[in-house]
């Protein structure tokens, strides 16, 4: 059912930030294969990609209980590990719904397992890119099968035995670093690993603080094959769900927000430091560490901001939040320039055509590039009805313009927020955002 929502006289208050998705998923994939006991994950992220996690950590045997958070928090879960080769072959497909995160990092984990296993998804995740692991998970040594040439899910893997390997990633990509360092934990040798920019590093904190044998120097990752030690995990705030609440406490024209307990990771707190840079009014408050990721809650008033560039080394550690980020650009003074955002065309959706259309269809004259956009600033957000395209993040982009636009915007197709913010629609509403 569509949702429609119009700008509150104010906007002030308090929120919790849902856990970290990427946290939430390592946390249950690196325990399931830890063989040294029961790890307990606290403030596991609500969302139904990290659930996709579990339930296929379940489908290979692995014990995992779950028990509902108090309010205003995640999960709690338990995870039982079986080891890196005590995962079992499952009796159907595995299904990763619309998680590109769990499918690929899924295929670092199956790689070489001796089983037959069926890895699928929903149909937009059956029309996202996986030959970027599938063709270095096969040089390892693993037998691997798919559509459109073994690039497309479901993907089919056969075994096989993985050897030592040294790679030169074409892309700055958490989900294919870890899903080749997941598979190097099996392999007969070292697996080196060469990055052409940082990408988030919440595999390589979590498998330190699991014993994993690995070296990073510069950009070079140098992975010596290793078991994992089972550690609990209390998962920091997703910065990614944070990020949609900064916006709009900058952006409305009377606010102050305090979103408590964002994890503020350097290798994902580009929407910080990009916010910071068009001037917003933007403070971190009580900075602390948890469970070896830095933490803060994150204060943000009312700002005028101006237009920048955002290109290079920033990008990866915001590409998740360049919809969002294009929603404030559209109020800020000057022009905003996107550039190096190409690993936005293969998202859930096109989210650099998705962001333009709506914008444009409300009253932004943003001109989409191959690899970002230009957002001109200086104007308004006015308001329509628009589609998310099944994509999460354009749903909430779209939920945050109604917060701030002129005219109300309808989004008519919401649930999908449902994927990594179930909640995301009744914290706009109790902030008196939802009108019909």
């Amino acid at each position: 059912m569509p949702v429609t929502i119009a700008r509150p006289r104010s906007l002030r208050g308090e929120i919790i930030a849902p856990g970290d998705k990427s946290v939430s998923h390592r946390a249950i994939m690196f325990n399931a294969l830890s063989n040294t006991g029961t790890a307990r994950v606290t403030n596991f992220s609500p969302g139904a990609d990290c659930t996709s996690t579990v339930e296929i950590m379940r489908a290979l045997g692995v014990e995992i209980s779950r028990e509902a958070g108090a309010k205003g928090m995640g999960d709690s879960l338990t995870v039982k590990g079986v080891g890196l080769n005590g995962l079992q072959e499952p009796a159907g497909i595995l299904d990763a719904g619309n998680s590109g995160t769990t499918t690929r990092l899924m295929s670092g984990i199956l790689a070489g397992q001796d089983m037959l296993t069926i890895l699928t998804g929903d149909d937009s995740l059956k029309s996202r890119p996986m030959g970027r692991v599938v063709k270095p998970l096969t040089s390892m040594g693993a037998v691997i099968s798919g559509r459109a040439n073994d690039t497309l899910a479901p993907l089919v893997f056969h075994g096989g035995s993985l050897h030592e390997s040294s790679y030169e990633m074409p892309v700055a990509s958490a989900q294919l670093k870890s899903c080749l360092l997941l598979a190097g934990l099996r392999a007969d040798g070292t697996t080196t690993l060469t990055q052409p920019a940082e990408s988030r590093d919440h595999t390589e904190r979590m498998f330190s603080a699991m014993g994993v044998n690995l070296t990073k120097t510069g950009l070079d990752l140098v992975l010596e094959p290793s078991e994992l030690e089972t550690v609990d995990v209390e998962v920091p705030g997703d910065i990614s769900s944070a990020a949609f609440w900064m916006v709009a406490g900058i952006c409305h024209p009377d606010a102050e927000l305090l979103i408590n307990n964002v994890g503020i990771n350097p290798t994902r707190a580009g929407i910080i430091t990009a916010l910071q840079m068009m001037g917003a009014d933007l403070i971190l408050v009580d900075e602390r560490e948890v469970a070896g990721e830095p933490v803060a809650d994150v204060l943000v008033r009312t700002s005028d901001l101006k237009g920048v560039e955002l290109s290079g080394d920033i990008v990866p550690l915001l590409i998740d939040e360049i919809p969002v980020i294009a929603v404030a650009a559209s109020l800020a003074e000057g022009e905003t320039v996107i550039k190096d955002a190409e690993e936005l065309r293969v998202k859930e959706s096109d989210r650099i055509q998705a962001s333009v259309s709506w914008l444009n269809g409300a009253g932004v004259d943003v001109v989409g590039t191959p690899d970002g956009m230009i957002v001109p600033g200086g104007g308004s957000i006015g308001g329509g009805q628009f589609q998310s395209y099944d994509d999460h993040r354009l749903a909430m982009s779209l939920g945050v313009a109604g917060l701030i636009s002129t005219e109300p915007i309808t989004v008519l197709d919401p649930d999908v927020a449902g994927i990594s913010y179930p909640s995301f629609w009744e914290i706009i509403d109790q902030f008196g955002g939802l009108v019909g």
